[in-house]
């Protein structure tokens, strides 16, 4: 069921234990061969697709493409939120959903940079309510809810990475007249910053060009196969958000 579609008396009809799922990207920088806005059209089309799947079982608000991207600015075309303001952001929406009665709240995540600060404003709302035990406030990453679909689909490698074959091969399924030339792009690794601990870093630390793997090896077949995947991991998901008692701690 579509936020945006429903008038606010039919909202108001709507049960207050219906998940609501609030998708959540970026307009960054994806290297030379794809679009500034790779991360919402991907997260878009994940939701859209669980969306179909689930009817009128869940709520879907639009995706909210003003993301976490400062480690992208030095590529042109990129906009960011600053990350106090982001997470105010975050926390405003989820205020307005929880204001009007509901109580599930998921924020489903297309861009790795929105994760940390979409886990602290949850922690912050969490905190705020601490009354309550009827709230379940959770960020879900779309690409790692318990498939590896390197095992399971041919040609795929390893992990998906930033504007890699992963992301290429979706977007040539999504949008493939929006690609660049994809099979010129050279193989940058992510390498060992320092792990197991956690490194700060901007893009250019990593890859001169803005893109982490090997595009060249994408295909559409590929991103039809990442996409019903992902799609088919969400729902599954999301149907334990709906099954979920209302008050246990265990999903």
């Amino acid at each position: 069921m579509l936020l945006a579609e429903l008038s606010w008396p039919a909202v108001n009809a709507l049960p207050r234990d219906m998940p609501v799922i609030m998708p959540i990207a970026a307009l960054e920088q994806h290297g030379p061969h794809l679009p500034l806005f790779t991360d919402s059209f991907l997260v878009g089309e994940v939701a859209r697709r669980t969306n179909e799947a689930l009817g009128d079982r869940v709520l879907l608000a639009p995706v909210t493409w003003l993301g976490n991207s400062h480690h992208h600015l030095d590529f042109a075309g990129t906009m960011t939120a600053a990350p106090r303001v982001y997470l105010d952001m975050l926390r405003t929406m989820i205020d307005c959903v929880l204001h009007h009665g509901f109580k599930r709240i998921v924020l489903l995540n297309g861009h790795g940079g929105n994760s940390v600060p979409g886990q602290q404003v949850l922690y912050e709302v969490r905190q705020h309510h601490r009354d309550r035990d009827d709230l379940l406030l959770l960020l879900a990453n779309y690409w790692a809810l318990g498939s590896d679909p390197a095992q399971s689909i041919p040609g795929l490698r390893h992990r998906i990475e930033h504007a890699c074959q992963w992301e290429t091969s979706m977007m040539m399924r999504l949008r493939p007249d929006l690609i660049g030339d994809y099979k010129s792009a050279a193989k940058f690794e992510w390498g060992n910053p320092f792990q197991p601990a956690t490194r700060a870093w901007t893009m250019p630390d990593v890859s001169p060009e803005g893109h982490v793997g090997e595009p060249a090896l994408a295909t559409a077949e590929i991103g039809e196969a990442l996409l019903q995947t992902f799609a088919g991991d969400v729902a599954a998901f999301l149907n334990r958000v709906i099954a979920w008692g209302g008050r246990s701690w265990n999903g």
